[in-house]
């Protein structure tokens, strides 16, 4: 079981937020309100009823002179003097338990090994039957999640503005906002996963689509509905000029055997995706992927993985490595 009382609080984690609130009330802009005064709409605040001119910033006092947009007085400043910034905590609800137990293998999206199984298994704080009362009747389902095992970069920094994504071929940088990778200001995470079952009495939700490491902290779980969420006519940026091409897999029956009936469609689907690093695809090198405690050796010649070998490890944790194809 990967969710004992004694890691409840093992991935607690804590990012600078939004701006102090100060005897008021919040809207929905993300800026302060002071004394419960309203918004004129620019997004900044509007203090002891005075207005706006339009311009973005505070008219206090009656003052209202402006020159270019620029503040003539220092009462229109105030918020920059109290830049204090708040911390949210997030607190895991659940951990995941998957077949992955380090990052190679790992499916580069969600949904794409869709017989892939994973179980998000609640702490005990949050294990009550009502908290998931409905959700059985829905198809999918949104985790929120952490990248607990990222590694700093060579700097000491844990992420950059710009990354190269493998899939680019590594030589162009891009936003890291306009991808996915892990390694970002605040370190989390979005899957879609299929609900396979919800056993709300044992806090247990099966889904099939995951690409988390096992011990994934979950920080929050929201339904997929499909009138809000989907949007089939969405540009996808750099990734519709990416051809995405799956390799056939030999998988030969007496090493495809060792494998848990259940496991034997997902593992497939993984291994169709190629699950090199971008970087590192060297022709008959032999690799190696650990998946439910079994070593998966394989080879890849053009288009065509071949499984050569299948050896138990136990369900032991692996030393956990960075893994260049988890940048998106």
């Amino acid at each position: 079981m990967i969710c004992e009382m004694d890691r409840t609080n093992e991935h607690n984690i804590t990012y600078d937020g939004s701006h102090d609130m100060i005897d008021g009330s919040r809207s929905g802009s993300g800026h302060d309100m002071i004394d419960s005064n309203s918004r004129n709409g620019s997004g900044h605040d509007m203090n002891d009823n005075n207005s706006s001119n339009g311009s973005g910033h505070d008219m206090n006092d009656n003052n209202s002179t402006h020159d270019g947009g620029q503040c003539m007085n220092n009462s229109c400043c105030i918020r920059d003097e109290r830049e204090e910034l708040t911390e949210l905590t997030l607190k895991p609800v659940a951990y995941i338990e998957s077949d992955f137990h380090e990052k190679f293998g790992i499916p580069r999206q969600s949904g794409l090994a869709s017989e892939l199984t994973a179980t998000v298994v609640f702490t005990p704080e949050f294990r009550s039957p009502e908290a998931v009362r409905g959700l059985s009747e829905y198809s999918y389902l949104w985790l929120i999640w952490g990248f607990h095992a990222n590694f700093p970069r060579k700097n000491g920094k844990t992420w950059s503005p710009t990354v190269r994504p493998p899939r680019l071929g590594g030589n162009t940088r891009v936003g890291v906002f306009a991808t996915r990778s892990p390694n970002r200001p605040n370190p989390i995470g979005l899957s879609s996963v299929r609900i396979r079952s919800v056993d709300a009495s044992a806090g247990r939700i099966l889904v099939s689509g995951a690409d988390l490491l096992d011990g994934t902290p979950i920080y929050d779980l929201k339904p997929y509905v499909p009138y809000a969420d989907s949007h089939p006519d969405a540009a996808g940026g750099f990734t519709d000029r990416i051809e995405y091409k799956k390799l056939s897999v030999e998988f030969p029956p007496e090493l495809l055997n060792r494998v848990r009936p259940e496991r034997q469609k997902g593992l497939i689907q993984v291994l169709e995706q190629d699950p090199r690093d971008a970087y590192e695809k060297k022709p008959e090198h032999v690799y190696g992927m650990i998946f439910g405690g079994q070593d998966i050796r394989f080879t890849v010649r053009g288009s065509c993985l071949t499984v050569v070998d299948v050896a138990d490890r136990g369900n032991h944790r692996v030393k956990r490595r960075p893994a260049a194809h988890r940048e998106k």
